[in-house]
């Protein structure tokens, strides 16, 4: 019997590389689904017979397998080819091609390997009689469920491409927001950089051949260099203790940050912060309002949408403020009503969506509350680049100008004594 080497995700998502001995390719596929396993490749594996395959454990599998699975890892797709496999496949079906055609065209005529491996993924379960969202649903590393429902609404109202049209716009957004905040960081976090160096250099390199010249010519020191010279002394001796204590504190933090108290916590405290706490409230309504508009428009019933939406907002406390306000509506009350509840969205945004709901033109007021909120945040994040670079460079100034101050002090002093003993 053949035998076949995978690549899978098991249902907690981790990855499996093993083998297993199937009559045919399609029989280890569903070998693999009946396991609870998520195939992303299967390949049979060369020299593979019946004497071969007993004569190992199926738990085990040989070096080929082995190499086999290592190379079949190496092409595992990512969330990084949703966007191009969606773009791909609209620019398809909008020549007039049918999904599966499309995707089937995709899986041959592509050569990146990891976009490839996902289309020919895809390609294995259509032509076995899935349908595209089904096929996708089998990819959750990549696709998540608010994607499958919305491709699975426009297979079943025939407005599939127009349906991936509206994701593709939704996920250019999300990453030019991405590509905003990574933008706006990258000068301070450049700022703090370079300060750092200024800093260092003085404290270790500079202030030590200062010393030593004052301590050779003599004189009193003044008590801004002898500041100086102390800071820099205690820099030289427990520096590296305290960065390394540092960093293990951080990765304290973060670890606790990963639990769900943990990040419970710090995004309450987010909240409380004067520039960060707007911010994220903002990103909560863009990502709400971004959201619910687009599975709303694309025909996913709103107890879905709402559920869908709640799992695409960041912050834990808005979370929980929205699963209660979900609760609520589906009892019976508005949408607006039960999210001023709950006290975590700007009156503004609420008035808007009840303007919305009183005129049955909720999608569309959601869309103009994004807009309005895509600019607000754009604002935000320019003017947390000219804060965060401001006061970074306010703080050398300052460093640096007291360097100078113990300096120039230490030179007088000396030039002084110099001058009395002479």
């Amino acid at each position: 019997m053949p035998r076949f080497a995978y690549t899978a995700l098991d249902r907690s998502g981790k990855p499996v590389n093993a083998s297993l001995d199937a009559p045919s390719r399609k029989d280890a596929l569903r070998l693999l689904s009946a396991r609870g396993l998520q195939a992303s490749s299967v390949a049979e594996l060369a020299g593979s017979s019946p004497k071969a395959a007993g004569a190992a454990p199926a738990t085990k599998p040989d070096r080929a397998a082995a190499r086999a699975a290592r190379r079949a890892a190496a092409l595992l797709p990512g969330a990084a080819e949703r966007l191009p496999f969606l773009e791909a496949l609209y620019d398809l079906m909008a020549s007039g091609l049918s999904a599966g055609e499309a995707v089937r065209l995709l899986s041959i005529r592509i050569k990146e390997p990891r976009l490839r491996s996902l289309c020919i993924g895809l390609w294995e379960r259509i032509s076995e009689g899935a349908p595209l969202s089904r096929a996708m649903a089998d990819f959750p590393q990549i696709f998540d469920p608010s994607i499958t429902n919305l491709i699975q609404a426009g297979e079943a109202t025939g407005s599939l491409n127009d349906t991936v049209g509206r994701i593709i716009a939704h996920l250019i957004e999300q990453r030019e927001l991405r590509r905003q905040l990574l933008t706006a960081l990258a000068y301070p976090i450049f700022m703090v950089f370079v300060a750092f160096g200024v800093i260092m250099f003085f404290l270790f390199f500079l202030l030590p051949k200062i010393q030593g010249l004052l301590t050779s010519l003599g004189g009193k020191i003044p008590l801004s260099t002898k500041l100086l010279i102390g800071l820099s002394t205690f820099a030289l001796h427990y520096g590296l203790f305290i960065i390394i204590g540092i960093a293990i504190g951080l990765v304290f933090f973060w670890r606790w940050r990963a639990t769900e108290a943990g990040r419970r916590t710090t995004d309450a405290w987010m909240l409380t912060l004067p520039l960060i706490g707007p911010f994220a409230v903002a990103q909560t309504v863009l990502a709400f309002s971004q959201t619910l508009s687009v599975l709303l428009e694309n025909g996913i019933t709103a107890a879905e949408a709402l559920r869908m939406t709640e799992r695409q907002i960041a912050n834990r406390v808005h979370r929980a403020a929205f699963n209660t306000a979900t609760g609520r509506v589906l009892e019976g009350e508005a949408l607006s009503s039960a999210l001023t509840r709950t006290g975590c969205f700007p009156d503004l945004v609420l008035d808007r969506l009840a303007v919305g709901e009183n005129t049955g033109n909720v999608v569309p007021s959601l869309k103009q509350i994004a807009q309005a909120y895509q600019k607000l945040i754009s604002g935000q994040l320019n003017m947390f680049t000219k804060v965060i670079a401001s006061g970074v460079l306010m703080i050398v100034f300052i460093f640096v100008g007291f360097i100078a101050v113990g300096i120039v002090q230490a030179v007088f002093a000396t030039s002084s004594s110099l001058k009395l003993g002479g």
